[in-house]
């Protein structure tokens, strides 16, 4: 049995429920492109609805985070990684939660005591030291000497500049050869976090002042690859049996080994995986130069290029014997893994047509240069990984053969530049938190089941939605259609939602199992992600689906529903932008 497998089994023991994982595209969260922790598909959870399936949750959830993109390719850095997690919606709090995970790692997992450290919060002038937490892990035969007491940046979690926040603990793991040290010193980074345990306790307010929450909750999130890597004693988290049969198949593919290759091993590994998932998702992503497409492409792109400085033929079919290992590890533990596997090497096997089109382009640019210029500056080599997807390795290699030098310095200052820009204009795209449920969001969220059902009536029953975005100020909805709207398609939409609101329709919520949920015919986007026991939200006769919320309690509430745009967001599916304005 794996980890993945002994984490569940450990914590269903315990009284947990395990959830599923909820999809990698979150649903109106517009804060994120994908979900990037446990804790994201749960926020309404966390902000206080009851979940149905109770007060202790557990799951592995899907997680894709982009900060670290260019980081991939050493022993560490994944973009995709499955997020092991705990939950206590009020009900257990500080001393549970380290039992359990002190059990789990040296009862189960059978990791040493001494190879193991920790942090916890060091107080400051609006919340007290966090004593409770070091005397629980002192019980715990967790030497003084290996408690580490540290700041805001370290052991503070906070869901924006207000809601809900608090102290955490987080463990540490000696990854070392080396003798453990007695002392913890947590800038050594031999030291590597294997958990972390957050304690919602606090809600901050508008004017910074910190007040103790109703209810406290507990948050964790233990990293898969990370933790696995760990008991099987690996140093490089690629060696691990997660990494295995999907780096056979590479190694096999090119005709080389993983000593020696490591980095573009690495690169194609992590993003032909993080693409399967992204592309399998029933949001129906698709490589494009925007939001989740372009991630999707760039990750594919990218995995091409390494191919080809590994010398993998790629007239060839190689990306579809490595994503169909891909497939072989996951599709027992994720449904839309099976039921989108040919959807999933048609994307790849396309987009790796557009590309060899761009890289053709990019080599006879190349031979331009090296006409003109007796050195490649920094400016053109970043020009030609920029717009023409050419690594700087490649870079190097094509002038080393024309005995040309390169100005790699010059490439790593314009690198930087671009990283840091990137950074800034993703702070927004990738923070996440507990935020979106703010009055417009609800009354954008119970619009969507208005056009939903309204779709349904004018364009035909097999008409569902694939995905959704909402903001305080619109609403964008993704749905399955073979053609552009036609002006009277539109005009009939937007009058059936206008009908459905002035009628002041009653929004009920009603508790029961999924499965009578469906039989009854309540309608998901993403029926794997839902419980057992799930939420149905009925908005008169007109719509019945299974979903989260929040949403408001009479259609009349919502003022005007009116269509701004019609487009197409890849093929097969059509896209609507649309706002809600306040009756006069």
């Amino acid at each position: 049995m794996n980890i993945k497998d002994l984490f569940i089994e450990f914590f269903k023991e315990k009284g947990h429920v395990e959830i599923p994982s909820a999809p990698v595209v979150p649903e109106n969260d517009p804060s994120v492109l994908f979900n990037t922790a446990g804790m994201q598909p749960l926020i309404p959870y966390l902000m206080g609805e009851p979940h149905p399936s109770g007060t202790r949750l557990c799951d592995y959830q899907k997680c894709i985070r982009l900060t670290d993109l260019d980081s991939v390719g050493d022993k560490t850095h994944h973009t995709f990684f499955e997020m092991l997690g705990n939950w206590s919606l009020g009900d257990y709090f500080k001393k549970e939660s380290i039992d359990y995970s002190f059990e789990f790692l040296t009862k189960v997992l059978k990791i040493p005591v001494e190879r193991l450290a920790v942090t916890v919060f060091k107080g400051d002038k609006d919340i007290p030291k966090d004593e409770e937490s070091a005397n629980y892990w002192l019980e715990h035969h967790i030497s003084s000497k290996k408690i580490a007491y540290l700041g805001k940046e370290d052991n503070f979690w906070a869901a924006g500049e207000t809601g809900p926040c608090g102290t955490d603990t987080e463990i540490f793991y000696w990854r070392s050869e080396e003798e453990v040290p007695e002392v913890f010193d947590p800038k050594d980074d031999r030291w590597v976090e294997i958990w972390n345990n957050v304690f919602m306790q606090y809600n901050r307010l508008a004017d910074g002042t910190i007040t103790m929450l109703p209810k406290k909750n507990v948050d964790t999130g233990m990293g898969y690859e990370r933790i696995t890597a760990v008991v099987e004693g690996k140093t490089d988290n690629y060696t691990s049996s997660i990494w295995k049969p999907i780096i056979a198949t590479i190694e096999k593919i090119a005709n080389v080994t993983y000593e020696g290759n490591e980095k573009s091993i690495r690169i194609i590994a992590d993003h032909l995986r993080t693409a399967v998932f992204i592309a399998a998702d029933n949001a129906g992503i698709r490589p494009s130069n925007t939001d989740q497409g372009y991630i999707l492409r760039r990750l594919i792109r990218r995995a091409i290029r390494y191919a080809k400085m590994l010398g993998i033929d790629l007239e060839s079919d190689w990306e579809q014997t490595i994503a169909s290992s891909i497939m072989d590890e996951y599709e027992t533990y994720y449904d839309e893994i099976k039921n989108n596997r040919e959807t999933v090497l048609q994307v790849l096997k396309e987009e790796k047509k557009k590309f060899a089109h761009t890289l053709e382009k990019g080599l006879k640019e190349f031979s331009k240069v090296i006409e003109s210029k007796k050195e490649i500056d920094g400016t053109t080599a970043f020009h030609l990984y920029d717009t023409y997807g050419f690594p700087i390795e490649l870079s190097m290699e094509l002038a080393s053969e024309k005995n040309i030098p390169i100005d790699i310095k010059g490439f790593e200052e314009k690198m930087n530049e671009h990283q840091e820009k990137s950074r800034t204009a993703s702070k927004g795209k990738f923070k996440g938190g507990l935020s979106g449920n703010g009055e417009m969001e609800t009354k954008y969220h119970t619009a969507t089941h208005l056009l939903n059902a309204a779709l349904k009536k004018v364009i035909g029953p097999d008409t569902h939605q694939r995905g959704s975005n909402i903001t305080e100020e619109r609403m964008r909805f993704d749905f399955n259609c073979d053609h552009k709207l036609t002006e009277e398609e539109k005009q009939k939409v937007e009058a059936l939602v206008n009908e459905w609101i002035k009628e002041d329709l009653p929004v009920t919520k009603t508790e029961m199992k999924k499965q009578e949920a469906l039989k009854m015919g309540a309608e998901a986007m993403f029926i794997e992600k839902y419980p057992d026991i799930v939420n149905v939200y009925q908005i008169g006769n007109v719509s019945k689906e299974i979903c989260g919320g929040p949403h408001v309690t009479h259609t009349s509430e919502l003022g005007t529903f009116k269509i701004k745009k019609e487009e197409a967001s890849s093929a097969g599916i059509r896209r609507i932008k649309a706002v809600l304005e306040e009756n006069n």
